[in-house]
């Protein structure tokens, strides 16, 4: 039986810091400037953005974070850009949510409308959140809050403008929220790592994930290819289902 100590869910999460970037959630901080929420993010594409960037930032940031991305990578397609932020913003909110989930025992309520996101900045994504609301620690509670609340929003917004295969979204999620679990069990106390891999084996069962890969103790394989490695350089991930990069056109199926 393992004893969890868990603490209260802080107003400005700070327990989070201590386990690197990507499980950083800026609660009670302003942002320094005006940004975005995710909802906006979500939303349809504005038909009359006229490439300001300010006007960008505020009314398409999917496209002003997609373009970022591909230009960082000199990735040789839109759709490759779009897999790989994707991916980043998935890890972003899997691990603030899980990570809070598995020190507090709680996960603050991340409404896309209450989080605020730089989609010009490096990785991994800066997001504040306006208000720390908590909500329990389960799995069907982190389901709702990131599975349906941001990762079908995401997805579909990344569908409607982009060459992307469920499979290959679906597969970005698991990946994401099983590296997620894989740091906490580097870094966090023995605790924290075995509710947060209890949370993943229970997530990675929820129809939106159930059948995106396999996990082995703390090892996924995932059974698409989020497109890395059409980066220059780029090669395959670590858990992608190929062991080599593989020979393929440009308009074959991401997954």
């Amino acid at each position: 039986m393992v004893v969890l100590h868990l603490v209260d869910l802080d107003p400005r999460l700070t327990a989070l810091r201590d386990l690197g970037g990507f499980f950083v959630l800026r609660a009670a901080e302003e942002a320094g400037r005006r940004l975005p929420t995710l909802d906006q993010a979500y939303g349809p594409r504005r038909p009359d953005v006229q490439g300001d960037p300010l006007t960008d930032l505020l009314t398409d940031p999917l496209a002003v974070r997609v373009r970022r991305v591909g230009a960082a990578l000199r990735a040789p397609e839109p759709r490759v850009a779009a897999s790989v932020a994707h991916q980043g913003l998935a890890a972003r909110l899997w691990s603030a949510a899980l990570g809070c989930a598995a020190l507090y025992g709680a996960v603050p309520d991340l409404a896309p409308g209450a989080m605020r996101w730089d989609p010009e900045g490096s990785a991994p994504d800066d997001l504040w959140l306006t208000e720390v609301r908590p909500l329990p620690g389960d799995a069907a509670t982190l389901a709702d809050v990131v599975l349906h609340g941001h990762l079908e929003p995401l997805a579909a917004a990344l569908r409607a403008r982009h060459r992307l295969a469920p499979g290959l979204l679906r597969g970005n999620a698991a990946s994401a929220l099983a590296a997620a679990a894989r740091e906490l069990g580097r870094h966090a106390r023995p605790d924290v790592a075995s509710r947060a891999a209890r949370l993943c084996c229970e997530l990675l069962a929820h129809p939106l994930l159930t059948g995106s890969g396999t996990l082995t103790g703390t090892t996924f394989r995932r059974r698409s290819c989020c497109l890395y490695y059409r980066v220059p350089g780029g090669g395959v991930c670590g858990d992608c289902c190929f062991v080599r990069p593989p020979r393929s056109s440009p308009r074959a199926p991401s997954g």
